[in-house]
C-alpha cells in the first residue's frame, strides 16, 4: 500500500484494477480492469463492477451497486440516507443502528456525468447517460438520457451498441 492510498485489507481488488494516489476504499468490491481516481472514497459494501472507471473527487457510499462498463464523472456524490440526521429523537448521536442503509444501483454501461448527485432508492438504467450537474431522485429507464433538478428524460438514445457485452 502507498503511503498515498488508504487501501483496507477487506477490499477485494479484481485483476488489472488501475488506483490513483491519494484514495479512501474500505469494505468494498472492484471489479477487474476498473480505473479508480485520485481523491475517490468507497465506503463498505459498495460494489465497482469490471471496466468502469470512476473520475476524481467522487463518493460512493455504502449500499451502491455499479454493474460492468460503468462510467462515473468527476465528483459525483451518491446518497444512501432518505432522511438524515446527527442524533436521534432523544438527542444522542446516531450509530449505525439507528439508520438504515438505502441501495442504489447504476446499470451496466451507464455514464453519470460530473457533479451529478444520486439519491437512494434509484436504478440508473442500461446504457443511460446522467448530465453533468443533475440530481437523481427517482428511477432513470435504459436507453435515456436526463438531466436537471430533479433529472428529467430529455430523449432516448438510438444506438446503445457502444457498450461492450
Amino acid at each position: 500500500m502507498s503511503a498515498f492510498q488508504c487501501i483496507a485489507p477487506d477490499v477485494r481488488l479484481g485483476k488489472g484494477v488501475k488506483l490513483s494516489k491519494f484514495i479512501n476504499l474500505y469494505g468494498c468490491e472492484i471489479g477487474d480492469e476498473t480505473k479508480i481516481g485520485a481523491f475517490v472514497e468507497i465506503q463498505k459494501n459498495a460494489r465497482i463492477g469490471r471496466c468502469c472507471k470512476i473520475s476524481s473527487h467522487t463518493f460512493i457510499c455504502e449500499g451502491v451497486e455499479i454493474e460492468d462498463n460503468v462510467f462515473i464523472g468527476h465528483g459525483v456524490m451518491f446518497i444512501n440516507d432518505l432522511y438524515p440526521r446527527a442524533t436521534t429523537t432523544t438527542g444522542e448521536l446516531k450509530t449505525e443502528a439507528d439508520w438504515k442503509v438505502e441501495k442504489t444501483v447504476v446499470k451496466k454501461g451507464a455514464s453519470i456525468g460530473s457533479g451529478a448527485t444520486i439519491l437512494s432508492n434509484v436504478a440508473i438504467g442500461e446504457n443511460s447517460i446522467v448530465g453533468a450537474g443533475s440530481v437523481v431522485t427517482r428511477d432513470v429507464p435504459a436507453n435515456v438520457i436526463v438531466a436537471g433538478n430533479p433529472a428529467r428524460v430529455l430523449r432516448f438514445l438510438r444506438d446503445t451498441k457502444r457498450v461492450s457485452t
